[in-house]
């Protein structure tokens, strides 16, 4: 019993600063499909990120009746924390499948939307949605293109209302200090020349890998907590339902 008090104390601390943890994941997963909104066809790509940032809040009362527990024992607390501690890891094992499905899954959405949306592009001064979120992704990334910038030598230029002989890429290619770039191919160094889709899937896979990883070491610890709590119930019987 005594070394049960000890670890649910310790964890019950250790899940306050993990809740700040996943709650970063689950914010980060959240911004980054607001950000980039348009290129995700699957509206519910976000759902990882709020069963994390759930999981996160409740984390926050499952640690208070931990520590609570560890120095006066309840029979109510200690039921109220066994149910949170199953509300927890059923968020938690929802959010890691989904993070990974999603990290396999979307690397080929990312691909052929990319694709598709640099085929319709038509002008970096474009208010077309797909043109703008292709230069909001190439400013915010400092990238160019699907795999490099000669994705864009596939665009015609009549699409582009420029003169046959000049192939260029958006204005949205080209590097910040260099403020009379026009996305002229003769200038190379002026132009960001890496592809956004590996950025791109590189920050999803970082996102939801993390999100995974967090969830699968809380669920451990929560199942040590369980342990530990369910050890000092044994030690106080029942006697009637009422706390069912």
């Amino acid at each position: 019993r005594p070394f049960a008090r000890l670890l649910l104390r310790f964890l019950g601390f250790i899940f306050w600063g993990t809740a700040a943890a996943l709650a970063f994941g689950g914010v980060f997963v959240i911004l980054m499909y607001n950000n980039y909104r348009y290129l995700f066809q699957e509206s519910f790509l976000s759902l990882p990120g709020w069963l994390a940032v759930a999981a996160a809040l409740i984390l926050l009362p499952t640690g208070v009746l931990a520590i609570s527990i560890s120095a006066k024992m309840s029979r109510y607390r200690q039921g109220a924390l066994m149910y949170l501690l199953l509300v927890l890891l059923c968020l938690e094992i929802s959010s890691a499948v989904l993070a990974q499905f999603y990290s396999i899954w979307m690397a080929s959405e990312l691909e052929s939307t990319m694709g598709y949306l640099v085929y319709q592009y038509n002008g970096t001064h474009s208010q077309g949605p797909g043109s703008r979120a292709v230069d909001a992704v190439q400013r915010k990334l400092q990238c160019c293109g699907v795999q490099n910038y000669t994705d864009w030598l596939k665009a015609t230029a009549a699409s582009w209302h420029l003169p046959a002989e000049k192939t260029r890429v958006p204005e949205s290619c080209c590097k910040e200090k260099y403020s009379h770039c026009r996305g002229d191919l003769d200038h190379l160094e002026q132009l960001f020349q890496e592809g956004c889709l590996k950025k791109m899937e590189d920050q999803l896979h970082f996102v939801m890998l993390y999100i995974f990883w967090c969830c699968a070491v809380l669920s451990v610890l929560e199942l040590l907590a369980g342990f530990s709590n369910g050890i000092l119930m044994r030690h106080q019987p029942f006697h009637d339902f009422r706390i069912l």
